[in-house]
């Protein structure tokens, strides 16, 4: 099932013939045959049920006796198939806020995540027929296909390179869409965007995962301050030497032990003075 486009007149061109139609069958009807009165009164009775109304960025799919006969699309008035069963479908932009679901990422960590679908109906004949209420239909398998993709990437990855959930929302976010449009393409829906608007640790565990990125993060400057403490000793040696100081090898791993100390350590150093000979 696929749109097509419908029969239909304009509806001021519809109306003059309606109006037509009934003086002749008026006329017939009492001067000249009155089985042709009938019949023409009839047919501007049959066109009077094809009058219809499209406002805007609606489409109007129409059926007749069970048979699908067509969509119409353009806005304005129309005077369509006689008999007809007309239903409306509207083809603005919308947008679906799912809830915010708990589910495992990669790791097995419980996470709770939630997503905005942002989507529009391109072929009204699909979301009619295809589906009961597509809605509904894109409502699940927005939640069906936002679970599978949180199971595809951990919550926050230890390497830089990795993808993950909270580091990689434009990532993310395509992979959604991807996800989403081949499954929705049968409803005759179109994805326009999709981005998560939510994410977070469970309850149960979001305090030991603070306390593990707490870590981390400690790792991560102090392996930094421990680069710069080894660059600052190698600089404060050679600048030693460059000047004249001869140090022996015992005198640069005493120098380089007290720089080491002082920076790397998370309290103020506390000086020692030296009276005595170094020798």
């Amino acid at each position: 099932m696929s749109e097509k486009k419908a029969w239909h007149i304009n509806g001021f061109l519809g109306i003059l013939a309606i109006v037509v139609f009934a003086l002749l069958g008026l006329f017939f009807l009492f001067a000249v045959n009155f089985s042709a009165g009938i019949v023409l009164l009839a047919i501007s009775v049959l066109l009077v049920s094809g009058i219809c109304v499209i406002q805007p960025n609606q489409a109007l799919v129409v059926t007749f006796f069970g048979r699908y006969v067509g969509a119409i699309r353009e806005s304005g008035f129309y005077v369509t198939v006689p008999l007809s069963v007309r239903r409306r479908v509207s083809l603005r932009v919308r947008n679906f806020n799912s809830a915010k679901l708990k589910v495992n990422d990669v790791d097995g960590n419980p996470i709770e995540i939630a997503a905005v679908i942002v989507f529009r109906v391109v072929d009204a004949a699909k979301a009619v027929f295809n589906v009961e209420d597509y809605e509904e239909f894109v409502e699940i398998q927005s939640e069906t296909a936002l679970r599978h993709v949180a199971t595809k990437y951990p919550y926050d990855s230890a390497e830089e390179e990795g993808i993950s959930l909270r580091g990689n929302g434009e990532e993310v976010s395509k992979h959604l869409k991807e996800e989403l449009q081949p499954r929705l393409d049968v409803a005759g829906v179109e994805i326009m965007e999709a981005r998560l608007t939510h994410l977070a640790y469970s309850t149960e565990i979001a305090s030991v995962m603070l306390q593990r990125q707490q870590a981390s993060a400690i790792l991560a400057a102090r392996k930094k301050i421990v680069e710069g403490a080894v660059g600052m000793a190698q600089m404060a040696i050679a600048q030693l030497e460059k000047d004249g100081f001869e140090l022996d090898e015992e005198r640069k791993m005493v120098m380089i032990n007290n720089l080491m100390v002082s920076i790397v350590s998370d309290r103020a150093a506390q000086p020692v003075i030296n009276t005595g000979n170094l020798n």
